[in-house]
């Protein structure tokens, strides 16, 4: 810092140094492990020489939220191998997402996701050059992975269904296509499953006869997945959000949904479902949404909605 600064501006950005959270050392070595510098106001980009990449023993690295001003991910962030948590989310970094992410074997939870441009109104992170199964391959541990919004343009590939550690998977607007992996769904630590705004990407909902699935969220709204609900999607009893909502899904809505007592959101609108709003969604005691819109829905509105008494949005319309 030169010595012309004011000397009050000079203690704010001293004060400012000190509100970085990268006091968290191993106890035993010393070593720095983690750096949170997410929502710092950062703005330029990472040199490729930067004394970030300095820091061989992070194993928390977290730059969310920042303006990288549309630079590419710098390719030494493969010299921080011992990572087990990064963080690139939302903080307009551009361009190709480098091979060496792909190195960091050690990663159990990677976030790249909502890189947008307000301005253009686009996604700015693409994997076209490393494959989304290159990405993922060497990621043994992963237990979270965000792409959401990373221009990816390909099938789902089928090694997602080995990543037994697996417990939230965003892969939604990513120009996703063909028939997603039935095995995704039985993942045995899979919480979170977002694909959504994906309109090329086909599938059907499992059976959950013959397994208890640990699923929390279950998004596919703006795809193509179609099919029936099948009558054992009452069996999952954890889940909490389920989105269809502009699939093409047909056939009934089955009595058995109301098993899913612990449900807060559920959008089935601008599908092709018919038949009766079954009496069991009565049941939904905690649910705060539920979107029937654009439907062909008939017959009586079930009293049991009257019990719904969480509930801020009803849409019913279109039926």
């Amino acid at each position: 810092m030169q010595p012309l600064c004011h000397y009050d501006e000079k203690s704010a950005l001293l004060q400012f140094k000190e509100s970085f959270i990268i006091n968290n050392c191993d106890e035993d070595t010393g070593h720095v492990i983690g750096l949170d510098l997410s929502s710092s106001c950062l703005y330029g980009s990472i040199n490729s020489n930067s004394s970030l990449f300095r820091l061989v023993h992070l194993q928390s690295l977290n730059l969310a939220h920042n303006h990288f001003n549309y630079s590419q991910i710098p390719s030494q962030v493969g010299n921080l191998s011992r990572l087990t948590y990064l963080n690139l989310s939302s903080s307009v970094f551009s361009g190709e997402i480098p091979f060496e992410v792909s190195k960091l074997s050690q990663l159990s939870s990677l976030d790249m996701g909502g890189n947008f441009d307000l301005s253009s109104e686009r996604y700015l992170l693409q994997l076209t050059e490393l494959s989304l199964t290159s990405l993922v391959g060497n990621l043994t541990h992963i237990e979270n992975l965000d792409v959401s919004g990373v221009s990816i343009i390909s099938m789902v590939p089928n090694i997602f269904a080995n990543l037994s550690t697996l417990r939230s998977l965003y892969l939604h607007d990513c120009g996703m296509y063909g028939e997603f992996p039935i095995g995704i769904f039985m993942l045995p630590n899979l919480r979170v499953l977002d694909v959504k705004y994906n309109k090329n990407l086909t599938g059907s909902l499992p059976d959950f006869e013959y397994w208890r699935s640990p699923l929390e969220e279950m998004i596919f709204a703006d795809t193509s997945f179609s099919g029936e609900i099948p009558a054992s999607m009452g069996n999952p009893g954890s889940l909490i959000a389920l989105s269809i909502r502009g699939c093409n899904f047909s056939g009934s809505i089955p009595y058995s949904i109301g098993n899913l007592t612990n449900l807060i959101y559920l959008e089935l609108s601008n599908n092709s479902l018919a038949g009766n709003i079954p009496s069991s969604i009565g049941n939904f005691i905690q649910l705060a949404f539920l979107g029937l819109y654009d439907n062909q829905l008939n017959g009586p509105i079930p009293f049991g909605l009257a019990n719904l008494t969480q509930l801020i949005v009803l849409s019913l319309g279109s039926n």
